[in-house]
């Protein structure tokens, strides 16, 4: 779902997909009239302006576990008062990292990253503090959750004993090195949405959002064993693709409804890798030669759930350079919006601000503007209302002055949050 270190989960994919990708084609300057923002355009009054906090394995918050309350909460609120100084509006938290909580769940233990020990109380409720501190700043707060992951290791005795993959290992499945429940059981289906509509009950989030993984990332030589649920519920489908589609798309839709339900107020989206498939796949496909394609690979048909009106917003991650040859934003783009046009559906471009000038990057990520021409690019596409960005802890480095240039050329003026 960028630079990272390799025990780090989200989107430590997009990198690893990425060099999957066929070679071929040099970058392509961006044009002189997408060098900057243009201060006497008209600015948009609702957009998003989002970062995300990603806790699994301290990458943004805490900084690293067994802080104290204070240290915790003072980290927490730090972040909340960067982001409303650099005139965002909304920040999307991870509050369900693998499989544990950031708040009391009676459905899951407290997450290992708060206090070390998976199933500690720390003390204070992060997710609640999180909603009240976001909300007295003008901030929208989505509650970001990972369906599927349990762990980032396939050790289950690491896991609180209370911890139900231990209470149910029938619905455990290890892959590449983690574990994942198993998304073809209707019982984990209908589990893990009882145990993120928990935090949808107790607090006021804004929205419910979901990251890139499904069905895992493919590992070469692993396969993913769902044989058993197959056999038992997927043999009226035509193959197990489809499948395990159906299985992504119940989640997702089942979902949807049930959120209007416990909380009418409260919108959907999800972040998914960035290509659905390629047109050399599918003619309905970006223009792009990616190594992963979601529909094929996680088992994730995201145009459809944009065009069903299932989630109010799609947060792509687009996190390549204008003129990158095998993934162009310039042309995921304005593919994105097309899939978007005539739905209920909004876009919210992923931006890979972890890129800006990492020397492990290309040159086109040493260029302090490259953020910036994102963000003019995306004025052309109406359906495009707003950006988010990976992640608080790059905001707070800004290695390069990217988002500070972002700020400058775009963020002059506060916006809402469109709704």
């Amino acid at each position: 779902m960028q630079h990272r270190r390799s025990r780090l989960s989200r989107r430590a994919f997009a990198a690893t997909a990425l060099s999957a990708l066929v070679a071929g084609g040099g970058a392509v300057a961006a044009s002189a009239a997408m060098a900057g923002g243009d201060p006497g355009r008209r600015r948009s009054v609702r957009e998003m302006r989002g970062v995300w906090v990603a806790s699994v394995a301290n990458r943004d918050w805490p900084s690293k576990p067994g802080l104290t309350v204070a240290e915790q909460r003072a980290e927490l609120i730090a972040i909340l008062d960067r982001a409303a100084h650099s005139r965002l509006n909304a920040v999307i938290f991870q509050v369900r990292p693998t499989a544990d909580a950031l708040w009391p769940s009676p459905y899951e233990p407290w997450s290992q990253v708060l206090t070390g020990t998976q199933g500690q109380d720390p003390g204070w409720d992060p997710l609640g503090t999180a909603v009240k501190e976001a909300h007295a700043r003008g901030l929208e707060l989505h509650a970001w959750f990972n369906p599927y992951r349990i762990a980032n290791n396939t050790d289950v005795t690491k896991l609180a004993a209370s911890h139900p993959a231990r209470k149910h290992p029938d619905w455990v499945v290890p892959y590449g090195g983690k574990l994942y429940y198993n998304p073809g059981l209707p019982k984990v289906r209908a589990f893990v949405q009882n145990a993120m509509l928990d935090a949808v009950r107790k607090y006021p989030v804004d929205a419910v959002h979901f990251d890139d993984y499904f069905y895992p990332y493919p590992v070469t030589g692993q396969t993913f064993d769902d044989d058993a649920a197959y056999a038992r519920h997927g043999r009226s489908f035509p193959d197990r693709d489809a499948w395990r589609r159906h299985n992504i798309d119940k989640l997702v839709s089942e979902m949807a409804t049930r959120i209007k339900q416990v909380r009418p107020g409260t919108r959907f989206g999800i972040s998914p890798f960035a290509v659905w498939r390629n047109a050399a796949t599918d003619p309905h496909g970006s223009d792009t030669r990616a190594g992963v394609q979601t529909y094929d690979d996680l088992h994730a048909d995201t145009r459809k759930w944009v065009r069903e009106n299932w989630i109010d917003y799609i947060a792509p991650q687009v996190y390549w350079n204008i003129g990158f040859a095998a993934a162009d934003y310039a042309k995921l783009l304005p593919w994105w919006s097309e899939v978007a046009r005539g739905t209920g559906t909004q876009v919210y471009v992923g931006e890979a601000l972890y890129k800006a000038g990492d020397p492990a990057q290309s040159a086109a990520w040493q260029d302090v503007a490259e953020l910036s021409r994102h963000l003019t690019l995306a004025r052309d596409y109406p359906q495009v209302r707003g950006h988010i960005f990976f992640a608080a802890k790059d905001v707070a480095t800004d290695r390069i002055g990217a988002m500070a240039r972002v700020v400058a050329d775009h963020y002059q003026q506060p916006a809402k949050p469109p709704r």
